[in-house]
């Protein structure tokens, strides 16, 4: 199977979320029980949160040509619901009298700087991508597998801070990238403009007569003159000429 064209399996955001994701299956599955659970609410919520984190990543990424909007739109989401997942193991420590680590404790430090490794991913990416995530998992081992939940909790607590920071950084390249770029609708119209303007111009419509510029048949949608047609400069909305189609 050729999915390489995928552009998330490279992004670490995603790789984390994936890490989040498996680390909050294992703790669900190790901690919560009948007990401090007994309708299993707790699982299903952080359970469902944590896999809302790498789904929505890639499908954001997936919609980067088509829908820009989209995309910025869907890592927001991924990032809301890390937020939800980081309240409930703040929760998890509170229930138990835990105070969450310091960010100048020890512990804390080495969560935080730990760095993943550069995926390099050849033909066949599913299969090497996998076993890339499970890799980076096992750098917090020592944390994620403690039959301490305090201590696992607090390193789930930083790593989906950790992520709530990338993907902030990750959105505002995607808005920057929109900046200059535009999204798909805006392309859209501006082909579609484009295509007007060539075929008024090949047809001998009128010129602005405001900035000279070649004007383009528009139907009106509002007030005494709705459904008329009217000339509009192609230029609108930085230029308003009108004429009247006699």
């Amino acid at each position: 199977m050729q999915i390489s064209h995928f552009g998330y399996f490279w992004l670490d955001t995603w790789v984390m979320a994936n890490v989040i994701q498996l680390a909050t299956q294992d703790f669900c599955g190790r901690f919560l029980n009948r007990t401090n659970d007994p309708y299993g609410r707790q699982f299903d919520q952080m359970t469902i949160a944590a896999r809302a984190a790498p789904a929505n990543i890639a499908e954001g990424n997936s919609r980067h040509s088509t829908s820009k909007e989209t995309e910025m739109r869907l890592t927001d989401v991924a990032r809301a619901t890390l937020a939800e997942l980081a309240n409930d193991y703040t929760n998890w420590l509170l229930r138990h009298e835990q105070i969450p680590w310091s960010i100048h404790s020890a512990e804390y430090a080495q969560v935080a700087n730990m760095r993943f490794e550069k995926p390099n991913y050849q033909d066949d990416v599913l299969h090497q991508s996998s076993i890339h995530i499970l890799r980076q998992k096992h750098l917090f081992d020592v944390w994620l597998l403690s039959d301490d939940s305090m201590m696992a909790a607090n390193c789930m607590l930083v790593l989906c801070n950790r992520l709530i920071l990338m993907l902030g950084k990750q959105i505002e390249s995607q808005l920057s990238i929109f900046r200059e770029e535009g999204g798909f609708t805006e392309a859209l119209t501006a082909e579609r403009l484009a295509h007007r303007t060539e075929v008024s111009k090949q047809n001998d419509a009128p010129v602005c007569p405001l900035c000279g510029k070649p004007m383009i048949k528009r139907v009106a949608k509002k007030r005494v003159n709705a459904g008329k047609e009217f000339w509009s400069c192609s230029a609108y909305p930085q230029c308003n000429g009108v004429r009247n189609i006699i």
